[in-house]
């Protein structure tokens, strides 16, 4: 299928062909029939990728100031490599889509296949959309009309912010897309509408809607305008739908409001507020957050979970399907919006008018699929491998930012032959594939599973489908390399050791390989080994400054990420139990107390670990910290000597004779090394560098910590 990419390093538009998304559970398959190019948006995106590093860097303070502390804390190479990984990844652009339903996922009620649905789906030939971001066409509304819902819902919610009442006056600055959408709105609201633009063409369609207007590069006065329509009382509100940098509509908008008016923000503009213009007229002020209720919120998009009607009148989803009313009802008319109809095969030319000119609106129209045809869930990008005997021949689910960053290129350096990667959507899949070299890209996990020609599946994707795709992978009788953790739940661990019990009963002895990277971090290695002359019990005391993650972020979900302790924790776990070269007895963990203001989760802990030959280990897990502060921190005592590891770049010792430090240029946390240990253990039949049990071990550790936070022990 082809979709529209934005490259970010220097603004290109692409129309790529990819494989097509798999569903799934909370989503629909969608078959596209057209989709509207937000001028406004997109435009800025384009002018984004077009501008230097300079620019991009000045555009975006927060992330120069994340950069620095990144190059304080990791160095300057780690740093650079990152930032250029983020650039080099192609953004799929779209956002207000119409198309037919293909398949519905599971747990979706209220949709069947063939319905035509409006959505906030990308411009692809097919896209895969959380439910409750979508809505039902009515019968007599076209789907190009339709297509134009997502961009009339952030129109309606600015409105519904504004609260206009019958008769109002309300003024609407910027008569782009969304500005001209907000004008028929606020007309069926029986408001009295005037629209401001630079553009006179765009005044004349705002005109046709019912709007008087204000064009002040002819030389017409804004604040006159406004106050004739007012009565010269002040209009009642203000919707602010332009993309400036100046504070000059915000301080305008103040001027034309009456007394306790309201001034309401779609676009983006200086906040540079004066005190004086909102004082004396006690004017309200409020920033619209896109398309309503439930924007942001992975519970409602992702988990589909819907806010009762009865205390969230207008979410998302109503939103759209209030637009879609009006389109039917003829209050919403997009005809005189669309400045162009284009294939999406051609939209880079589309993109090209979007940085040359101004067009209002471009619709992006889509061929018509072949009855039944099957979708392609995996393309071919070069001629198989062939691999040599005794080779590891890889295929990977998962291309995120680690994968993409740190793990496909050092399974490739390890000398690996790179069958199939997979990814949900496929844009990084394809991306990544032709970056490492693999010969195929897919989003069906079931590509990697059974491809005929790799014997390894690599597993990087979220955490709640780890112990899922490992036995699956076994039960295809192929090595598996999964990400920590290698589970998030107990049952899973049973599951998986009668996966391996089968395997081995049918012939086939797996390597099962849980990435613990930090073992084969070169300092790590070299402390294992000056610990290991040392016949007395450890002493082992590990810092991890976590930073604090979103309460709704997947990792903090125990159903999903497995929460942090089990999530990266097992990575702490297993480090000390690596350097303590000795099996776990007990673990104790400690939370930290209640506090107005401070949020009590397992992400601000310390756990005490005793191990069988004596030795104790310490774990302060601690995401109250401060960024800037390097990550983790390392110091082992043992038999009258210390070691201490700085976050994986310095490493000094105290009381060792013939060793004092061991300094590396750049971070190094292993990851290069464990990558290629297991290439090298598949392609000479060895057992896994990182024992299975030894895993399970650690993992059933990280288990036993949770329960205790539960607990309260």
């Amino acid at each position: 299928m082809k979709q529209v990419l934005q490259d970010l390093s220097n603004g290109e538009t692409l129309v790529e062909d990819l494989p097509a998304p798999a569903p799934r559970p909370g989503h629909l398959l969608i078959r596209t029939s057209a989709s509207v190019v937000s001028a406004g948006t997109e435009r800025m995106l384009v002018e984004f990728g077009k501008a230097s590093y300079l620019d991009k860097a000045r555009q975006q303070p927060d992330k120069v100031r994340q950069v620095l502390d990144k190059i304080r804390t990791d160095g300057l190479g780690p740093t650079v490599r990152a930032v250029r990984s983020q650039l080099d990844r192609p953004l799929p652009l779209g956002y207000s889509n119409a198309g037919v339903v293909l398949e519905v996922g599971a747990g979706v009620t209220g949709f069947v296949a063939g319905d035509r649905v409006a959505s906030n789906g990308r411009h692809a030939e097919i896209v895969c959309v959380p439910a409750n971001l979508c809505a039902r066409i009515p019968a007599d509304v076209s789907d190009e009309t339709a297509s134009f819902t997502v961009l009339g819902a952030i129109a309606l919610q600015g409105v519904r912010l504004i609260a206009p009442t019958l008769g109002e006056t309300v003024v609407v600055t910027g008569l782009g897309l969304i500005g001209l959408l907000a004008v028929q709105i606020l007309r069926a609201n029986g408001c009295r509408v005037l629209g401001i633009d630079l553009d006179p063409a765009r005044a004349a369609i705002a005109r046709q809607y019912g709007a008087e207007t204000c064009v002040p590069s002819a030389g017409e006065d804004a604040l006159a305008a406004a106050a004739r329509l007012s009565d010269g009382r002040g209009v009642d509100a203000v919707l602010i739908a332009v993309a400036s940098t100046s504070d000059e509509p915000m301080h305008q908008a103040a001027q034309m409001c009456r007394q306790r008016g309201r001034i309401v923000l779609v676009g983006v503009t200086g906040l540079g507020l004066a005190r004086a213009d909102f004082y004396a007229r006690e004017l309200s002020f409020q920033v619209s957050c896109s398309y309503g209720p439930g924007r942001y919120d992975p519970g409602y998009e992702e988990g589909g979970h819907d806010y009762p009607f009865g205390l969230v009148r207008w979410t998302e989803q109503r939103n759209f399907e209030a637009v879609l009313e009006l389109m039917a009802a003829g209050q919403l008319d997009t005809t005189a919006l669309v400045t162009r109809r284009c294939p999406i095969g051609d939209a880079a030319s589309a993109y090209g008018e979007l940085a040359g000119g101004s067009p209002l609106g471009i619709v992006l129209t889509y061929p018509g699929a072949v009855a039944d045809a099957p979708l392609t869930r995996r393309i071919e990008l070069a001629p198989a491998p062939a691999a040599a005997s005794g080779q590891a021949c890889l295929s990977v689910i998962g291309a995120g930012n680690y994968a993409s960053q740190i793990l496909l290129p050092a399974l490739r350096a390890g000398g690996a032959a790179l069958r199939v990667l997979v990814s949900e959507g496929g844009v990084s899949a394809v991306h990544g594939a032709r970056r490492q070299g693999f010969a195929a890209a897919a989003s069906d996990p079931a590509e990697a599973l059974r491809d005929a020609g790799s014997n390894a599946v690599v597993i990087a994707t979220r955490h709640d489908s780890h112990a899922r795709y490992v036995v699956a992978a076994l039960a295809e009788r192929k090595h598996v390399f999964v990400e920590k953790p290698l589970a998030i739940h107990r049952d899973e661990i049973a599951t998986i050791t009668a996966a391996v019990a089968a395997a081995r009963a049918g012939g086939f002895e797996p390597i099962v390989m849980t990435a613990f990277n930090r073992r084969f971090a070169p300092q790590v290695v070299r402390m294992q080994a000056l610990l290991a002359a040392r016949a007395a019990p450890k002493c082992l005391v590990l810092t991890v400054n976590a930073g604090e993650i979103p309460a709704a972020h997947w990792t903090q979900d125990r159903n999903i990420g497995g929460g942090r302790i089990v999530g990266e924790g097992c990575h702490f776990i297993d480090l000390l139990r690596f350097l303590a070269g000795s099996a776990i007895t007990r673990i104790d963990a400690h939370r930290i107390g209640a506090h107005p203001g401070l949020a009590v989760r397992e992400d601000k802990v310390t756990l005490v670990l005793e191990f069988a030959d004596g030795s104790l280990g310490t774990i302060h897990y601690f995401a109250n910290g401060h960024r800037a502060l390097p990550k983790e921190r390392l110091e082992v005592f043992c038999g009258g000597g210390v070691l201490q590891l700085d976050n994986f770049r310095r490493l000094r010792g105290y009381g060792w004779p013939g060793f004092t430090r061991m300094n590396l240029w750049r971070q190094d946390k292993g990851n290069a090394a464990c990558a290629a240990a297991f290439v090298a253990a598949v392609a000479a039949g060895a057992p896994s560098p990182v024992p299975l049990e030894t895993a399970i071990e650690v993992t059933r550790a990280s288990f036993d910590a949770r329960d205790a936070l539960d607990a309260g022990r």
